[in-house]
């Protein structure tokens, strides 16, 4: 006779795991309802010494499972399930603890620490933001007293305290992020030497963005409804924001729960001259948004309208570009489609719409033989301009070196200037060349 079959007593403590497994995974759509649950420390430090212990408690939607295997929460260190099922716990061990409940998410992580130092720094387990006091503690081994304490971040002292004490910002900013460490000296019996904890980060997060003022569409009676655009930390939900409105510097709504206020339509041709501002209800943090922009990042802008050109004494038009020659004791005309040295632009080539200082340069169509002759007029006036002015330094310096001169006075520009007088003639000049002026002039004496 057959004996009826019965299942292995292994196949049991499998069961019950798929049977828990299917009580934690959750139903279609009920994952994105639920948040993840709160993982808390007690007490509310991150760093321990060894031998020391702190409760775990994890805090979420913790539903009626089957009574006969009530699993409605899940621990785990790093990737290792923990036995443990219930909402609370006890560790020692250092690592990274995370959290789940029925249906719901993990947890964010918490990392423990577990020194062996005589000074440690404890920082706050939870994430620190803006508005939010920030607290930090120096101690000694197993709480014995610390005398001259310092407190650094980032290598800068911060403060100085005789004896144990913490350092609290009332109310932290971002500024406040940094490589926190403290110093101090314990009696152990007697007074030791200055002591140093281990350096920590501290992060301060961002509460809520800069706003951003928009146009949200029109209102009845021809207005425009602005909205100032922001949003809170998700963590920090329950810490709604308030907003005022700005016409330049005029507040046009003081700080209300609305995050729309409608610009009045004599006013919307002023709407860029619109700005807005974000708090919290208590005004720890407050935040201002740019002027209202009514084109999008990356859309074409107007061109500029035309601007006056620059003009020099005499209404002449200023020439930004560089003279490629030095126009002193030259006089240089302007001609239409002709450079700063003469050289004609081609008439077939379209004039540049853009000044001539910020126009690219376009390479002359002229042949090397067609400048030569300019060039080399230029060169021989730069010559003939040399020789001259070391004529007159040499008169200056020694006017017995030419005696030709002692009676008539040439200037540069008279040789070089057709038509002009050759000569200038002192009046004792003059009156040499009249014959007998020398003794008209004695016997009248």
């Amino acid at each position: 006779m057959q004996r009826p079959h019965r299942p292995a007593a292994a196949s049991k403590p499998t069961m019950w795991v798929l049977a828990a497994l299917l009580l934690l995974v959750p139903s279609s759509g009920q994952a994105a309802a639920l948040e993840k649950p709160t993982l808390s420390v007690h007490p509310p430090w991150t760093t321990i010494f060894k031998g020391e212990r702190v409760t775990l408690r994890c805090d979420g939607y913790h539903p009626l499972v089957v009574a006969l295997r009530p699993i409605s929460t899940l621990w785990y260190l790093g990737h290792l399930l923990l036995p443990s099922h219930r909402r609370s716990i006890e560790v020692q061990t250092p690592g990274v603890y995370r959290c789940q409940t029925r249906g719901a998410l993990v947890s964010d992580p918490v990392h423990l620490s577990v020194s062996n130092d005589w000074l440690i720094l404890q920082v706050p387990y939870a994430a620190v933001f803006e508005g939010d006091p920030l607290v930090l503690r120096c101690r000694g081994w197993y709480d014995k007293v610390v005398y001259k304490l310092h407190y650094y971040r980032d290598g800068q002292a911060l403060r100085y305290f005789p004896s144990s004490a913490n350092y609290t910002v009332a109310q932290a900013r971002a500024s406040d992020s940094g490589l926190y460490q403290c110093s101090g000296t314990m009696r152990i019996p007697v007074e030791s030497a200055p002591m140093f904890s281990a350096k920590v980060a501290v992060t301060v997060q961002e509460l809520f963005p800069a706003p951003v003022l928009k146009v949200a569409g029109r209102a009845e009676a021809g207005g425009v409804v602005v909205r100032c655009d922001t949003r809170v930390h998700p963590r920090k939900r329950a810490a709604p924001l308030q907003f005022s409105f700005y016409k330049y510097s005029r507040a046009v709504r003081r700080f209300d729960w609305g995050a729309e206020y409608t610009v009045p339509a004599p006013e919307v041709d002023e709407l860029e001259s619109h700005w807005c501002e974000a708090a919290t209800a208590s005004r720890s943090v407050r935040k201002r948004s740019a002027w209202l922009q009514l084109r999008e990042p990356g859309s074409p802008t107007a061109a500029p309208g035309p601007q006056a050109a620059a003009l020099a004494p005499g209404n002449r038009q200023l020439s930004l570009q560089k003279s490629l020659v030095s126009t002193s004791g030259l006089s240089v005309t302007s001609v239409p489609n002709a450079t700063s040295v003469g050289l004609r632009v081609p008439t077939g080539r379209a004039a540049s719409a853009a000044p001539a200082a910020c126009a690219p340069r376009t390479p002359l169509e002229q042949s090397p033989g067609s400048l030569k002759p300019g060039l080399d007029q230029l060169l021989q006036e730069i010559r003939l301009l040399k020789g001259l002015l070391s004529r007159v330094l040499l008169e200056l310096r020694d006017p017995r070196a030419f005696p030709e001169r002692g009676a008539t006075l040439h200037t540069p520009l008279a040789r070089s200037v057709p038509g002009a007088p050759e000569t200038l003639q002192t009046p004792s000049a003059r009156s040499a060349e009249v014959p007998g002026a020398a003794e008209t002039s004695a016997a009248g004496s």
